[in-house]
Parts: C-alpha cells; sequence; structure tokens
C-alpha cells in the first residue's frame, strides 16, 4: 500500500515538472557576434543523457523515499492507544491496542506494531493476604505496555484494569485493598488515568462485554438480534452465559444494550463458584473431607485423578486434636480414574440448591436460565480442553467424552511419558475438565452431544 501510493505520487510529480534544460538547438540559436556555436560531439550529447538519467532516477528515489516516510509519519500520528488489564482469576493479562478514528469510529489494527499482550500469574486475588505485593505484579504490565507506546502518546493514552471473578469471592475490604495499590500504580505509570478506571466488574458486565465483542468481530452487532452469537464462557472462578433469548427473563437476568438503531435484550449471568479451577477445587476439598470423615477401613476414591498419581493424603493438619496427636494419618484417599463417575460428582455440584429454584427453569443451582438459543461460541477453558484433545469446533461435545474416557482411565506414568512438557498441575486438569465441560453444557444447560451451533 505504501509503495503504490508512492508511485502514484512520482508519476504525478513527473508530470508537473519541468525536465532539466541543458541541451540547445543550434539549427535555432542565435549567436552573439563574439561567438560561434559548435555542434555537440555524440560523446558530449551521451555524456549529457547519462547526467539526465541520473538526476531524474535521483528525483524518483527522491520522491519515493519521502512518500513512504510521510506516509510512516502519518500513520505514527493518527496512531492511538488505549491499554486494558484484565484482571482475572488465573491470571492478570495487559493488552495494548492500537487503533485510528476512521468516520468517527475506532478501527483497531492487531498487527505486532500496533498490538501486544502478557499475561501473569498469579491473579490478583492470589494476593488477598499481602495486598502490597500486587505493586510488582502490576509494576511489570505497565512497563510492558510503556515499550510498546510511543513516549509522546503515553499522556494521552488511556489505562484501565478490570478485574473479574477472582476478585469478585474476596470480601469487598480485601478487594479495595488490592484496588488501592493498583490504582497507585497506574496513577504514576505516566499514562491517562482515573481512579475509577480501577473497579471488579460485575459476572453479568463480564459476560455483555465477550457478547458485545463477540458478535463485532463476527460481523452481527447491529444486525438482527436472533442472528446474534450466544456467549458460553467456563473461567477459572466462573461461567457466563449470555445471548438474545425470545423468552420472558426475569429483571435481574436481563440486560439491554443499543448498538446503532437495533435494540438486544440479553440474557446475562455469572456463575461464580463455577468456574472450572474452583469446582475442581470444591470436588477435592469434597472428596477429602469425605476421607477424613471416614470411619472404616475402605478406600475413598477419587474419579477425576488418573490411576497411579499419589493424592496428597497427610491430612493430620485437619483433623481433632485426639487424632492429630497420634501421628501422620493416611486418609483412605485413592486416584480412581473414572470418567463416568467424574462426570457424575461434576453434574451433583451443579444441580446442588435447585430444590430451591423458585423460576419456571434452572439449569444451573437455583439460578433461571432459559432455553439456549442460535449460536454460540464456547470460550476459555471449553477451548483449552478442546485444544489439548485435538477436537473441531462442531460435534466435539460427543468427541469430548470418548477423550476423557480415554484419559481419565489411563495411567498417569503413561500420561506423563505421553506429555512430557506439562506440569503435574496442567496435566491433572483436563480429566475434571472434560467431565465438567459435559456435565455443564450437556447434562445441566441442555445442549445437545451432536449439536452444531
Amino acid at each position: 500500500m505504501q509503495q503504490s501510493n508512492a508511485r502514484s505520487r512520482l508519476k504525478f510529480k513527473s508530470d508537473v515538472m519541468d525536465p532539466p534544460e541543458v541541451q540547445t538547438s543550434p539549427g535555432n540559436h542565435r549567436s552573439s557576434p563574439s561567438t560561434v556555436a559548435k555542434p555537440k560531439s555524440k560523446r558530449t550529447k551521451s555524456i549529457i543523457f547519462v547526467i539526465v538519467a541520473c538526476v531524474t532516477i535521483a528525483l524518483g528515489l527522491f520522491f519515493v523515499c519521502y512518500s513512504i516516510l510521510s506516509s510512516r509519519r502519518n500513520r505514527s500520528v493518527s496512531l492511538r492507544y488505549s491499554v486494558i488489564i484484565d484482571g482475572g482469576s488465573s491470571g492478570t493479562r495487559i493488552h495494548v491496542f492500537g487503533y485510528r478514528i476512521q468516520s468517527g469510529k475506532p478501527v483497531f489494527d492487531f498487527g505486532e506494531e500496533s498490538y501486544g499482550s502478557l499475561k501473569l500469574s498469579p491473579g490478583l486475588s492470589a494476593y488477598a493476604d499481602n495486598p502490597e505485593g500486587v505493586s510488582e505484579s502490576v509494576t511489570e504490565l505497565v512497563e510492558f505496555a510503556k515499550k510498546r507506546v510511543p513516549k509522546g502518546k503515553l499522556k494521552k493514552s488511556d489505562i484501565r484494569l478490570m478485574a473479574t471473578a477472582g476478585m469478585r469471592l474476596l470480601q469487598v475490604p480485601v478487594q479495595e485493598q488490592i484496588l488501592h495499590v493498583t490504582r497507585r500504580v497506574l496513577r504514576s505509570s505516566g499514562f491517562e488515568f482515573r481512579e475509577e478506571w480501577a473497579s471488579v466488574i460485575s459476572g453479568s458486565d463480564e459476560g455483555v462485554y465477550a457478547w458485545v465483542v463477540a458478535n463485532h468481530a463476527l460481523g452481527s452487532l447491529g444486525g438482527e438480534p436472533l442472528k446474534t452469537t450466544g456467549i458460553v464462557e467456563l473461567g477459572g472462578a466462573s461461567a457466563q452465559v449470555t445471548f438474545v433469548s425470545s423468552e420472558l427473563v426475569p429483571s435481574e437476568f436481563s440486560r439491554s444494550l443499543d448498538y446503532g438503531n437495533v435494540s438486544y435484550n440479553l440474557y446475562s449471568h455469572s456463575f461464580l463458584d463455577f468456574g472450572q479451577d474452583v469446582a475442581q477445587e470444591k470436588l477435592s476439598e469434597s472428596l477429602h473431607n469425605l476421607a477424613a470423615n471416614s470411619t472404616g477401613e475402605g478406600i475413598v476414591p477419587d474419579p477425576c485423578t488418573p490411576k497411579g498419581y499419589i493424592l496428597e493424603t497427610n491430612l493430620q493438619k485437619d483433623l481433632p486434636g485426639f487424632l492429630a496427636d497420634k501421628g501422620n494419618f493416611t486418609a483412605p484417599l485413592q486416584a480412581a480414574g473414572n470418567f463416568s463417575e467424574c462426570r457424575s460428582a461434576a453434574f451433583a455440584m451443579l444441580q446442588e440448591g435447585k430444590g430451591k429454584c423458585t423460576y419456571k427453569h434452572c439449569s444451573i443451582g437455583s439460578i433461571f436460565t432459559p432455553d439456549l438459543q442460535g449460536s454460540f461460541l464456547a470460550t476459555e477453558n471449553f477451548f483449552h480442553t478442546s485444544k489439548f484433545f485435538g477436537l473441531g469446533e462442531k460435534d466435539w461435545l460427543s468427541e469430548m467424552i470418548l477423550a476423557g474416557k480415554r484419559f481419565c482411565g489411563e495411567e498417569w506414568s503413561k500420561l506423563k511419558v505421553k506429555y512430557p512438557t506439562f506440569k503435574n498441575e496442567n496435566l491433572l486438569r483436563y480429566c475434571f475438565s472434560s467431565a465438567y465441560i459435559i456435565s455443564m453444557l450437556h447434562d445441566s444447560l441442555g445442549v445437545a452431544l451432536d449439536d452444531e451451533r
């Protein structure tokens, strides 16, 4: 594009500029009395033509270089920047966006020079016991952004922090302590910043933002409501469901959104504590408690951990004093690796409290959920787990069952050989994750196993 513009400008310039007048015409030349005009030799003419050619080439190169440099300078002048820090439960991510305003609307450029992202772990909520500790993490993210934004544009580039489910799980005073530290770092970052630009957003907002981004990217935002794409998002601490529903949605789950001349009535809800990581921790804790309270000599199986993995079963610190004094107590908890039983355990968690449902329809716990309508994107851990098993974008639920059964039923030692680069805590996720996904989407939300939406 740059070179094409440069060539057109060059052609335009050559049309209006007069060539250097270096030749004379002997037949029409009127000499002065004291001089006699002599015809140029062929050698002299050749030299003149070479000079003319060189001058022309030099001028051409000058205009090409000028056009390219001018084009780059204009692009640099018009490019603006915004920085977003996403405070998730498993990590904190910073995104640096470069964009231009065209016809009054921002147009984003996701090229290497205009977009950058960095994730650091753990998430903000991990600093609940040491709020000051979050300073180092946020500072590192800010420094990354400052390297991607020209110094002259820092003050005009806004920076915002939005924390999600991990922070929502904390007590409000603890949230404010962590936010106080992050605001202090952002205030001194050199970017444009306001205190209210660092906050913990609601689960409903999180779902709506994801819905807007997806439909903007797909080109359906601004079109017919029922032809938009819904979002089912499985994060670490929460799960979000957001889509346009033709059902009558209770006000506490309803969000209205206007885009252009179109109004969208959305169902949006965040299922806090039902994210993959929190759900897995909850199941593990319940199994450990069951094992610790076991009075018999039987073994308590953990169906979501592949066979052969040595579970941490020393629960001495959690036992009553009279048992703790007897030395190390090994709870009868053993990795059993059974996909079907893991799926059943996950489903039981998802249905807890359903008896208290006061709505027409509750899919997860006592929370109202209308029937899913239209096309959907299943994001975050739905995607990560599908990618791990090499599944396609459609028909992947039925394939997930087969992949989950193979993985859960495999010996841990063989899995370590098959996936040598994975850390134990990461590899252990996929038995539970595969079963939890089926239990949430199919068993709870009613998505058919062969659904191509």
